[in-house]
C-alpha cells in the first residue's frame, strides 16, 4: 500500500487530505479530507484578497494536518510522499501548502509531488470508480471554474492536449461578476443558480460568442447583461467599480449592500424578472459549454465526455450535458460535487498516480502562479 498526504491553497481553500491505494487493486481509500472555507472572509470584499487568503491558510494549515492524521489513524512517518497544488494560484497562497509539504518530505526523508490544480480537476472525475480501478481512459474534458474554462483532450495520465481555452473571463467568473452586478453576493454562481430555479431561460437573449470555435469567450455576456439592465427598469450596482450607471429607477434608502431589486419597487414581478435574468444567464453560458465540449468529442472521436471544477457543480449544467452525451452516444463521467471545488482529495488521487508511474519532484521546485496543463 501507498499513503499520500496533500495540501491545497492555490486560492482561498485550505485543504488536507490522506489517500491510500491498496495493493489489491481494490481502489483508494481516502483516509482524511479536511477543508477550511474562507468565503466569510473574502465576502464582504466581493473576491479573493490573497494577503488574507494567505495570512489564513498559515492559521489553518496547522490545525487541518493534525485533524487529518488524527482521523485517518496513521502517523506522518508511515506517510510514502507528500504532495502539495504547485500552481497555478495565488503566490502567497501556494507558498504555503507547498512549503509545508516539503518541509514534511525533507523531514521525514520521503519523495515530495508538485502537483498542477488544473491536472486535479482534469482526473477528479476519475477518482472513486465503482470497480475501484480508477485508471486514466481517452476522454474529452470540460475544466470550467471561476478562474479557467478549457477544453482538454485527454489520451493518459500526464498526457495531455488542450483544444479550446477562454480568451478572456471564465464561465465562473461571468457567473461572479454578474452576480455582483446584481447585488446577489459572493461566490455568485450558486446565487445564480438559486435564483435562476423556476425562471424563464429563454425571457432574455444574450448572446453566445464564438460560435464555431473550440475557445470560450464570457466577456461579451457580462456585457450585455450590463447594458440591459436599465432597459427593464434596474439599476446596476456600484459595487462592481465599472464606469457610470443608469439612474432612470428612484431608489429607497443608501444604495450599499443593496441588490438593485431592493432598491426598486420590491414586487412579485421584481423576482420573477431577478429569476428570468439569471436563467436566461445561466443557459447562455450551458449552451456555450454544452455545444463546444460535444462538438469536440465528436471531432476527437473518443467515446467519453468528462466535466470537473466548481462550475461543474451546477446541476443544470450536469444534466444537460449529460443529456447530451446521452443524445450523441457519449459516456458521461463527472466528479461529485464537493470533488469538483478546490479541495486537497483530487491532489492526493493525482500524486498517488504520479507515484506509481514513477514520478516525483525535487523539493527545489518552485511554485508557479501561471503554471500551464500543458
Amino acid at each position: 500500500m501507498k499513503t499520500v498526504l496533500a495540501l491545497e491553497t492555490s486560492c482561498d481553500e485550505t485543504a488536507v487530505a490522506v489517500l491510500r491505494r491498496r495493493d489489491d487493486r481494490s481502489g483508494n481509500e481516502l483516509l482524511a479530507s479536511e477543508v477550511a472555507s474562507q468565503v466569510a472572509a473574502h465576502e464582504k470584499f466581493g473576491g479573493v484578497v490573497p494577503e488574507v487568503a494567505s495570512r489564513n491558510h498559515l492559521m489553518y494549515a496547522p490545525p487541518l494536518l493534525d485533524r487529518a492524521m488524527s482521523t485517518a489513524k496513521i502517523d506522518l512517518s508511515n506517510v510514502d510522499a507528500f504532495a502539495a497544488t504547485s500552481g497555478p494560484g495565488l503566490a502567497s497562497s501556494l507558498m504555503i501548502g507547498a512549503s509545508i509539504a516539503k518541509g514534511l518530505a525533507i523531514g521525514f526523508g520521503k519523495p515530495y509531488l508538485a502537483i498542477n490544480h488544473l491536472e486535479g480537476h482534469l482526473l477528479s472525475p476519475f477518482f472513486g470508480d465503482a470497480d475501484g480501478d480508477e485508471r486514466v481512459r481517452p476522454n474529452v474534458s470540460l475544466i470550467v471554474s471561476g478562474g479557467h474554462t478549457m477544453l482538454v483532450r485527454v489520451h493518459a495520465l500526464s498526457d495531455y492536449n488542450v483544444v479550446g481555452r477562454t480568451v478572456d473571463d471564465a464561465a465562473g467568473e461571468a457567473f461572479d461578476k454578474v452576480a455582483k452586478m446584481l447585488g446577489l453576493g459572493y461566490p455568485g454562481g450558486p446565487e445564480i443558480e438559486k435564483r435562476a430555479r423556476g425562471g424563464d431561460p429563454n425571457r432574455f437573449d444574450l448572446p453566445r460568442s464564438m460560435q464555431g470555435s473550440e475557445n470560450f469567450s464570457f466577456s461579451g455576456l457580462k456585457t450585455a447583461v450590463r447594458y440591459l439592465l436599465p432597459k427593464i427598469g434596474v439599476i446596476p450596482s456600484r459595487a462592481d467599480g465599472e464606469g457610470p450607471h443608469s439612474q432612470s429607477l428612484e431608489h429607497r434608502g443608501p444604495m450599499r449592500d443593496q441588490s438593485p431589486f431592493e432598491r426598486s419597487f420590491v414586487s412579485a414581478q421584481d423576482d420573477k424578472l431577478l429569476s428570468d435574468l439569471c436563467a436566461s444567464l445561466q443557459q447562455a453560458i450551458i449552451d456555450v459549454l454544452v455545444t463546444k465540449t460535444i462538438a469536440a468529442a465528436q471531432k476527437y472521436d473518443v467515446g467519453l465526455v468528462t466535466v470537473s471544477g466548481g462550475v461543474g457543480c451546477n446541476q443544470e449544467l450536469r444534466r444537460q450535458l449529460a443529456d447530451a452525451c446521452t443524445r450523441e452516444g457519449f459516456e458521461f463521467k463527472t466528479a461529485e460535487p464537493w470533488l469538483c471545488t478546490d479541495n486537497a482529495a483530487m491532489i492526493a488521487f493525482v500524486a498517488l498516480l504520479r507515484l506509481a508511474a514513477g514520478f516525483e519532484s525535487h523539493v527545489t521546485e518552485e511554485i508557479d502562479p501561471n503554471l500551464a496543463l500543458v
